[in-house]
């Protein structure tokens, strides 16, 4: 009689668990993702994200860099707004040749959308439902479902993102392993009432920062809202219109279309509000269940490249199991070990990234513009040379070094 193949269940439907799915299906696993969002909100919420370096070519082994490529958001400027004055634009082109050589910037939804595209065929999708408990067996893992049957697994992978219900089920409370940056970010769905294409239009004020950009080929935009806090407000991630409240009355006196862009962002359902934190921990694999992406390693929204690493993340552990074989340990101790260094030069370079996203002071609000101008006008050369002394999300990822499938 045929042996079984292995079952994979994972939590979380947005880039991790989807990457993970994929190779794990090639490999001859039985995989099954639980989202708890319904997959209309899975495909179009979220807001811009980057893939550099070895995340461009994992989607291009899984054959979707060319869907990730004609969705990409097309933002070619980035444009400082100044209160009475004239703005500073920055082409966003000239600025990320200096980061990476490879590099795509999409929003999440699509990139999720593609990622579950590429999969839904192999892999068993459960959408509006979530684990409720985890057990660990000698041979298996037994998990409940807040709707679905209760099953056994062999194996259990948590890519459920900052508050991993996987991660508080087997490795405990959330504030053990989050570490806060000082600040905040919110991003809502809003009408591109600007008419913008192309163009993402920034009003910095010291401490705070508000945008909005196009979704390209929609008439729908993103606006954004990110502050400086020093310590954490007592605000549940899940009570958004405490969260706008909150924003009415940082934001509330600034000028520009911020007021425009605050009604806006009041009358969005669709609304993400979070403190930007990193999640630190020395392992994140226990038994049968291990973690991936910012379930494990978030490097902080906004600031550390944690999509890119989310799907090499993915790759990498894919990859580590198939070659261990039903040695489960095994596979899950060398994605660990392969992944530890990305993960703590991700981590590190947050705090750094975090100076010159929100500006503290008037000064720096006038400079920082201007000193992004001047960098990316250099010759490319020499503007490689001076990012490189910079902490930026390519830079953490120097040290992966992925093989192909093809290439084993």
């Amino acid at each position: 009689m045929p042996r079984q193949p292995p079952r994979v269940l994972i939590s979380g439907a947005s880039v991790a668990g989807p990457t993970a799915a994929y190779w794990l299906s090639r490999h001859g696993y039985a995989v099954t993702v639980v989202e708890r969002m319904p997959l209309d909100r899975v495909r179009t919420s979220g807001h811009a994200v980057d893939l550099f370096g070895p995340a461009v070519d994992v989607a291009d082994w899984m054959g979707v860099l060319p869907a990730v490529t004609d969705r990409r958001t097309r933002t070619e400027t980035l444009s400082f707004q100044r209160d009475g004055g004239r703005g500073v634009d920055v082409q966003l082109h000239d600025m990320v040749a200096g980061i990476s050589g490879k590099h795509v910037e999409i929003m999440r939804g699509e990139l999720a959308s593609i990622l579950y595209e590429a999969t839904r065929s192999d892999v068993e999708y459960v959408f509006e439902d979530s684990i409720q408990s985890i057990r660990e067996q000698p041979d298996a893992v037994a998990v409940t479902f807040e709707r679905a049957p209760a099953d056994r697994f062999d194996l259990v992978i948590g890519a459920d993102g900052l508050h991993s219900v996987v991660r508080h089920a087997v490795f405990g409370p959330e504030d053990q392993f989050r570490r806060f940056l000082g600040g905040y970010l919110a991003f809502a769905a809003i009408p591109n009432y600007l008419d913008l294409r192309g163009r993402m239009v920034v009003w910095n004020a010291p401490g705070r920062a508000a945008l909005i950009y196009p979704v390209h080929g929609t008439t729908a935009a993103r606006a954004g809202f990110l502050f400086r806090r020093s310590e954490e407000l007592p605000l549940d991630h899940r009570d958004a219109d405490g969260q706008k409240r909150l924003l009415r009355h940082l934001y509330g006196r600034d000028g520009g279309e911020v007021p425009r862009l605050l009604a806006e962002t009041d009358a969005a359902d669709d609304f993400y509000f979070d403190s930007i934190s990193q999640i630190v921990m020395d392992r994140w694999t226990r038994g049968r269940v291990t973690l991936v992406g910012d379930a494990g390693y978030s490097p902080g929204p906004a600031v550390g490249g944690g999509t890119s690493i989310a799907m090499i993340g993915a790759y990498v552990l894919a990859q580590e199991l198939a070659r261990a074989g039903r040695e489960y340990q095994a596979g899950l101790r060398a994605y660990e070990d392969h992944m530890h260094d990305v993960a703590t030069r991700a981590r590190g370079i947050g705090p750094s990234i975090m100076s010159t996203l929100i500006p503290r002071t008037r000064l720096q609000v006038r400079l920082i513009p201007e000193l992004i101008r001047l960098v990316t006008r250099l010759p490319p050369s020499v503007q490689r040379r001076v990012v490189q002394m910079q902490a930026t999300p390519a830079r953490a990822l120097e040290s992966v070094h992925l093989i192909g499938p093809g290439a084993e």
